[in-house]
């Protein structure tokens, strides 16, 4: 079976991935901590990592990237205040890049043909969720390892995610209900780190949207 590492935040889009993803490919879950508020995340992935049967799972502590990020977003900062509606203070500067980056390196060295992270076509705010990113980004990798892929000591990785094959995040809940049915409410996509899903953070209200367009009755608990 071919492998593949996945930038695994415990999150309902990550988590869905390695669902559509488990038949194809035998997976290496990757998970992040770099400062960010929502550490409740970090706990869902090691539950989910689990249940999906990832062969492997690495929390890799990059915290001190939250002094270099400083106030420049909401989700490092404890200034500032968490909004309800996209802002581009959501947006972590090229996070997903640093992400890829070292979910890469990890997999040149296993051997592995896809690096995967759950970008979908709801993502169009971010612009390192957008698939021309995901692209450019894949060339300089594989031009980064270009003399040991062709003595065929590394193999070309292809980055993948949902955005760059057109799914969406209903897409990927109908995909994640088929494996994990129930389980997938325990999944962490709130902003805040509350006992419970804050129910009014710009991420907490996409996920409510995709569950309600997905027609699946949310039964996420939610403060409010």
């Amino acid at each position: 079976m071919k492998k593949a590492v996945i930038v695994f935040s415990g999150g309902v889009d990550s988590v869905c991935a390695v669902s559509f993803l488990k038949s194809k490919y035998e997976l290496y879950g990757i998970t992040f901590s770099y400062g960010q508020k929502a550490s409740n995340e970090i706990t869902a992935a090691k539950s989910f990592a689990k249940k999906l049967g990832l062969k492997q799972h690495k929390i890799i502590d990059i915290g001190f990237m939250k002094e270099l990020y400083g106030d420049s977003n909401v989700l490092t900062s404890s200034k500032k205040k968490i909004p309800s509606e996209f802002e581009y203070s959501i947006v972590v500067p090229i996070r997903n890049a640093v992400f890829l980056s070292i979910a890469s390196a990890w997999a040149f060295t296993l051997n592995a043909s896809l690096v995967a992270y759950g970008a979908h076509t709801g993502d169009t705010h971010y612009p390192d969720c957008r698939p021309l990113f995901a692209k450019k980004l894949e060339a300089a990798f594989n031009q980064g390892e270009i003399d040991g892929i062709k003595s065929k000591i590394r193999k070309n990785i292809e980055i993948w995610s949902p955005y760059r094959k057109g799914l969406s995040k209903s897409d990927l809940l109908k995909s994640g209900m088929k494996v994990l049915g129930d389980s997938i409410f325990k999944t962490w996509s709130c902003y805040s780190n509350k006992k419970y899903h804050c129910g009014i953070c710009e991420s907490c209200n996409n996920r409510k949207d995709a569950f309600e367009k997905a027609g699946i009755i949310d039964k996420t608990e939610y403060v409010e």
